[in-house]
C-alpha cells in the first residue's frame, strides 16, 4: 500500500508538469489543432509533418522603447527596400523611353521581374538564417548590396547592365532586408502584431511616395539628370539603412539545432499550403498595377509628369492601407482582413479601372483604392503567416511562402507586357487578367481560413 501511494504521489506532479495549460495553448501560435481531424490516419499524418512542437511561447513585450525602436528601424529599412519595389513603374517608364527605347515593354519587364523574384526568392535561405543567427549581419550585407546597386544603376546604359545591377544585385540586397525587418517585429508583438507590422511596412509606402516625386524633380533638372538623381537616392537609402542596422534586432534566443536549410515539409500543412497559393495569386495581380500604372497613364495620353504622380497617389493610398488595417486586423482577424482587401481589389479592377481608367478621375480613384487594398495585403500577409507557426520559426515560414510567391513576381510583369503587345498596346485584357487573378486569390483565402476554423465566415481569424 505504501509503495502504491508513493507511486501515485510521484506520478501526479509529473502529469501536472507535462500537460500545458489551456490558457497557454490559446496564446501559442501553432499549426491547426490536430483534435479537429476526425480521421485517425489524418491525425497521424498531421503529427508526422508538423515541424514544430506545440509549446507555449514566452510573454511578448507588446511595446516598450526597445520594441518600438525595432519597429522604427524596420520602417527605415523598408522605406529604402520596399520604396525601391514601389517605384519600379517610374524606373520602367523612364528607361523605356531613354536608355532602352529600342526594347519592347516585355523585354524591359524582365529586368524588374528578376528584381522582384530575387527580392523574395532568396528569402528561402535568409529566413532560416535569421531564425538561427538573428538580423544584424543579414541587414549589413543588404546595406552594401542595395547602396552599391544604386550607384552602379546610375551609370547603366546597356540591357545586360540593368539585368545584373538592378535585377540581380539590387534584388538580392533587398531580399537581405525584407525578412529580417518584418520577422524582427514579430519577436516583440503578438496581440498587436498586425498594428506593429503595418507601421513598419508603411515605410515602403512612404518610400513609394517620396521616391517618384524626388526622382521626377531630379531627372528634370538639367544639371543632375538620371545619373545624379539615382546617386542622390542611393545616399538617401544609405542613411535609412544605417538606421535599420542600428535598431533592428531579434528578441527570442536562436532555436536549438535549427537548420539554415528550407523545409518543404511544411507545405503538408494545408492551411499554410492554401495561404501560399492565395498570396501567390494576390502578388501576381498586385505587381501588374505597380509595374504598369505609369505606362498605362502615358498610353492614355497623360503627361510623363502625371504618370509619375499617379504612382505617388497609389503609394499614398497604400500608406493608409498598411497602417489602419493593421489596427483592426488585431480585432477581426488577419485572414478576414486580407480577404476583404482582396475583394476590394476585385471591385477596383472591374468597376473602376476597366470602364473609367482612361479618364483622369477614374485612374486617380483606381490608384487610391488599389493602393489601400494592396497596402493591406502587403502588411497583413506576414501576420497571416505568423498565425500558422511558432514565432521562433516565423522567418522560415515567411521565407518559404515568399520563395514560391517570387515566381509570380518573376513572370507577372513580362506576362503583362506580352498581353499588352498581343492587344496592340491596349490594356483592357491586362485589366481583366488582373481582376481574374484577384478573384482566384479571394477564393483561396477563404479556403485557407476554412482549413483552420471551418466554413465559419464570421469567425475571427
Amino acid at each position: 500500500m505504501a509503495v502504491g501511494k508513493m507511486a501515485e504521489t510521484l506520478q501526479a506532479p509529473l502529469a501536472t508538469d507535462t500537460a500545458p495549460s489551456s490558457s497557454a495553448q490559446e496564446k501559442c501560435d501553432h499549426s491547426p489543432d490536430v483534435s479537429k481531424l476526425q480521421d485517425p490516419e489524418a491525425a497521424t499524418l498531421e503529427k508526422s509533418v508538423s515541424t514544430e512542437p506545440l509549446q507555449p511561447e514566452p510573454p511578448f513585450p507588446e511595446g516598450g522603447l526597445q520594441a518600438w525602436l525595432v519597429v522604427f528601424g524596420a520602417w527605415a529599412g523598408l522605406f529604402a527596400g520596399l520604396g525601391i519595389t514601389n517605384t519600379i513603374a517610374v524606373f520602367q517608364s523612364y528607361i523605356s523611353t531613354h536608355q532602352l527605347a529600342d526594347y519592347s515593354e516585355s523585354s524591359i519587364g524582365w529586368i524588374f521581374s528578376l528584381y522582384t523574384f530575387l527580392a523574395f526568392f532568396c528569402g528561402i535561405y535568409i529566413g532560416p538564417i535569421f531564425d538561427k543567427y538573428g538580423p544584424r549581419w543579414l541587414i549589413a550585407a543588404g546595406v552594401v548590396c542595395v547602396v552599391a546597386a544604386q550607384m552602379l544603376f546610375s551609370i547603366c546604359t546597356e540591357y545586360w547592365h540593368f539585368i545584373l545591377v538592378f535585377g540581380v544585385l539590387n534584388g538580392t540586397g533587398c531580399s537581405l532586408l525584407f525578412t529580417p525587418c518584418l520577422a524582427s517585429v514579430g519577436h516583440f508583438f503578438r496581440e498587436r502584431r498586425g498594428f506593429a507590422t503595418g507601421l513598419a511596412s508603411a515605410g515602403g509606402s512612404i518610400g513609394g511616395i517620396v521616391a517618384p516625386l524626388m526622382l521626377n524633380s531630379l531627372f528634370s533638372n538639367p544639371s543632375l539628370g538620371w545619373g545624379w538623381g539615382i546617386r542622390i537616392y542611393g545616399f538617401l537609402c544609405l542613411g535609412l539603412l544605417s538606421l535599420a542596422l542600428i535598431f533592428v534586432r531579434s528578441r527570442l534566443p536562436p532555436k536549438e539545432n535549427a537548420s539554415i536549410h528550407p523545409d518543404p515539409k511544411i507545405f503538408k500543412q494545408k492551411p499554410f499550403l492554401y495561404t501560399t497559393i492565395a498570396v501567390f495569386l494576390m502578388e501576381f495581380a498586385l505587381f501588374i498595377p505597380i509595374g504598369y500604372i505609369s505606362s498605362y497613364a502615358r498610353a492614355q495620353g497623360f503627361s510623363e509628369s502625371f504618370s509619375f504622380y499617379i504612382l505617388t497617389i497609389m503609394n499614398a493610398g497604400s500608406f493608409f492601407g498598411r497602417v489602419l488595417p493593421g489596427w483592426y486586423a488585431d480585432r477581426i482577424g488577419a485572414f478576414n482582413t486580407n480577404t476583404i482587401a482582396t475583394f476590394i481589389s476585385i471591385i477596383a479592377c472591374f468597376v473602376i479601372w476597366l470602364p473609367f481608367g482612361h479618364t483622369k478621375p477614374g485612374i486617380i480613384v483606381f490608384a487610391i483604392v488599389i493602393g489601400i487594398a494592396g497596402g493591406t495585403n502587403i502588411s497583413i500577409t506576414p501576420v497571416c503567416i505568423s498565425r500558422l507557426c511558432p514565432t521562433e520559426s516565423y522567418g522560415r515560414y515567411y521565407a518559404t511562402c515568399f520563395s514560391v510567391v517570387s515566381i509570380a513576381c518573376l513572370i507577372g510583369i513580362p506576362i503583362g507586357g506580352s498581353i499588352i503587345s498581343a492587344c496592340d498596346g491596349d490594356y483592357w485584357a491586362l485589366i481583366v487578367f488582373t481582376g481574374i487573378l484577384y478573384v482566384l486569390s479571394f477564393v483561396m483565402f477563404l479556403v485557407a481560413k476554412s482549413a483552420s476554423v471551418g466554413w465559419r465566415l464570421l469567425a475571427v481569424y
